[in-house]
């Protein structure tokens, strides 16, 4: 079974207001023309279709109309397609059953009582078990066990078995996320990959968007990336690309010769002053300034400045940025300086932070703190911790029915 594994388009995102379509139809063009010259027998999108649960019309015609150039360009394809965290479960449904007439399997929602939905086969060539995302709370703790063997008891011929999620694992490299905390990486748990690799071939990731493998000690679980860089900090050792992986047989040892990766050109490049190599570089006003108003006026990129000593620019230095770039092919996107960490701390040894780091607590570590703060004797934290995550998911719960409504 040969498969196309992508995933994190997030379609319709904006990025410090400027509308990147152009770019992003240039990525899906690209994604048209991989598939006609590779002929996959699998497409999988493995969720964040969308950068909101609510796309704009336009961004979901977008989408519409690249899934059906796939389809024209290798109709005995199996597309399946699963809901990430930044989409809608809901709207991911309404479609499903005119997609499936062009052999289309979109799964938005995790249904409990109908596990056999999750399950695509692929006649003759192999199965994907297609997980949306769901938070951890609402999947049964042995819930890919019990897929890999509702597969089982299907595949008589041992053909691979595929498992697509959309989820955070333990110990890989969250670069260009920057809401990471011990428990979670951009508001989804973080888990173990034993806990959903067991009984599965190939395990195609989405959510992180640096290009990696998750050690299995099998080869086979992979983070695909973003085509497309969604932030100024996807700078990685390996162009954003789309994973080729080939499997022949069920319980097939996977190496490098299994796969192939096919980069994508993005037309608008993100590039980060003043190195544009390095976006943990930081350089005093007056040198980034001078580089910046140096820049070819031709290029087509956005651009972001990275200052060392934002105290000593002037206070109009964003308007003459934006003003820089009037009449240029280039972008001028923010003006980002080194984030500080707490320099004071309560009487208690409680660190005083600033709102924006205070916003990128993990929540628990919120509750030690203030715990700590008030050094409230009656604070049991291995009790308290499980009853604190089922309030925290069933609030996260709540708003996300909230958002699809």
């Amino acid at each position: 079974m040969k498969i196309l594994h992508t995933s994190d388009w997030h379609l319709g995102h904006m990025l410090y207001g400027h509308d990147r379509t152009e770019e992003q139809q240039a990525m899906l063009d690209q994604m048209v023309e991989i598939v006609k010259e590779e002929q996959p027998d699998v497409f999988i999108l493995a969720g964040d279709v969308y950068h909101t649960s609510d796309p704009r019309p336009a961004v979901q015609a977008l989408f519409n109309k690249t899934i059906a150039n796939l389809v024209r360009q290798c109709p005995e394809m199996t597309i399946v397609v699963t809901a990430g965290n930044h989409d809608s479960s809901t709207k991911h449904e309404i479609f499903k059953t005119p997609w499936e007439a062009l052999n289309v399997h979109v799964i938005g929602k995790f249904d409990k009582d109908n596990l056999e939905s999750l399950i695509v086969e692929v006649p003759n060539k192999g199965y994907v078990v297609a997980m949306p995302f769901v938070f951890e709370r609402f999947l049964p703790e042995d819930i890919y066990e019990r897929l890999a063997e509702m597969v089982s008891q299907r595949n008589k011929t041992d053909l691979p078995v595929v498992l697509s999620a959309h989820t955070a694992i333990k110990d890989v490299d969250f670069t260009g996320h920057d809401d990471v905390t011990e428990r979670r990486v951009g508001g989804v748990d973080i888990v173990d990959v034993s806990k959903i690799s067991h009984g599965f071939d190939y395990v195609a990731l989405g959510h992180i968007h640096k290009l990696q493998f998750v050690h299995t000690g099998h080869h086979n679980a992979r983070y695909c990336g973003t085509p497309l860089d969604v932030s100024f900090d996807e700078i990685y050792d390996k162009p954003h690309s789309v994973t080729i992986v080939e499997i022949n047989h069920h319980g097939e040892t996977l190496t490098d010769d299994n796969y192939k990766y096919i980069p994508i050109k993005n037309i608008r490049p993100l590039v980060t002053l003043p190195d544009p190599k390095d976006t943990t570089k930081f350089g005093k006003w007056e040198n980034v300034w001078a580089q910046y108003n140096a820049y070819p006026e031709t290029a087509k990129v956005y651009i972001r400045l990275n200052i060392s000593d934002p105290e000593a620019m002037p206070s109009n230095a964003y308007e003459m940025c934006k003003k820089q770039a009037e009449g240029k092919e280039y972008e001028f996107c923010c003006i980002n300086s080194p984030k500080k960490q707490a320099t004071s701390t309560t009487e208690n040894g409680i660190p005083q932070l600033s709102v924006e780091e205070f916003q990128k607590l993990d929540p628990w570590d919120v509750v030690k703190m203030f715990a700590a703060d008030t050094q409230d004797a009656s604070f049991n934290e291995t009790e308290m911790e499980p009853l604190f995550e089922e309030a925290l998911n069933e609030l996260n719960y709540q708003k996300r029915e909230e958002k699809q409504l």
